[in-house]
């Protein structure tokens, strides 16, 4: 997708409140060695050097534009590449810990993919995801109530967006099923108050639109954008708007049984 990290940091302390949090279930050592899957522009992953001393710590992500801001965060301890998390994958490498902050959500299939990721971490190591579990709200509602209006729905040809965040129940058992200990799944409000109905769109622009707008052809992007804006203007016609954001924390260390 194509990401824009100016419009991304117009929160930025809204988006960064979660990362601390999730810290919080992050038992620091150090000398570890640290993926970030999906580090975005890699301000929140540099954090990471103030907490685990003397780790090794990369950064992935899938966006051009993003790791273009996070290069200026490089250190001799901090690296960061571009790859999707499913393609991490498919490497040989293994980590003592891995952590993802607010990406996950973009990926498919957690029954399989979370195995996966369990698979890259060393024995003893830890696993500490945050993501975004809020898809229920009116905000992600109305972006699939306007796709299937016309003439959105002919220009999506059957496409609907799925999200994949899963409950915490069936996380805690993916855990426990893979070997898991010291198991915590949870789910947090953060009750951010924006300004107006056009700072409820801001926000949206910089992360859930994008997928319905970069599949739109060219002389429908603006009018969607602009049939979105009014419909959040309809559902939120007064100042300030609260908006009770949801995020799901999933964390466990891994004792593997040796051969």
């Amino acid at each position: 997708m194509a990401w824009n990290p100016e419009v991304y940091d117009q929160f930025k302390a809204e988006r960064s409140a979660p990362f601390f949090d999730l810290m919080d279930l992050v038992e620091v050592k150090p000398d570890l060695s640290v993926i970030d899957l999906g580090c975005g522009t890699g301000e929140l992953t540099s954090k990471l050097l103030d907490y685990l001393e003397n780790s090794q710590i990369i950064g992935i992500d899938s966006s051009e534009e993003m790791l273009g801001k996070a290069k200026y965060f490089e250190t001799s301890r901090l690296s960061f590449v571009k790859r999707s998390i499913e393609d991490q994958l498919n490497q040989n490498d293994t980590f003592d810990l891995i952590i993802s902050n607010a990406a996950i959500q973009w990926c498919s299939n957690h029954q399989q993919l979370f195995p996966g990721i369990i698979s890259k971490i060393k024995n003893g190591g830890q696993l500490a995801v945050q993501t975004p579990s809020n898809h229920e709200f009116i905000v992600h509602r109305l972006l699939n109530k306007l796709a299937e209006t016309e003439p959105y729905r002919a220009s999506y040809n059957s496409w609907k967006r799925e999200y994949s965040v899963l409950t915490i129940e069936e996380y805690a058992e993916i855990l426990f099923n893979n070997g898991g200990k010291e198991i915590a799944v949870f789910e947090k409000v953060f009750p951010h108050v924006l300004d107006d109905a056009e700072a409820v769109y801001n926000w949206a622009s910089g992360t859930a639109m994008i997928p319905y707008v970069e599949r739109l052809p060219d002389d429908l992007k603006e009018q969607f954008k602009n049939d979105y804006k009014k419909e959040l203007q309809n559902i939120f016609p007064t100042s300030p708007v609260f908006y009770p954001f949801k995020r799901t924390f999933i964390s466990a260390k891994f004792l593997k049984k040796s051969i």
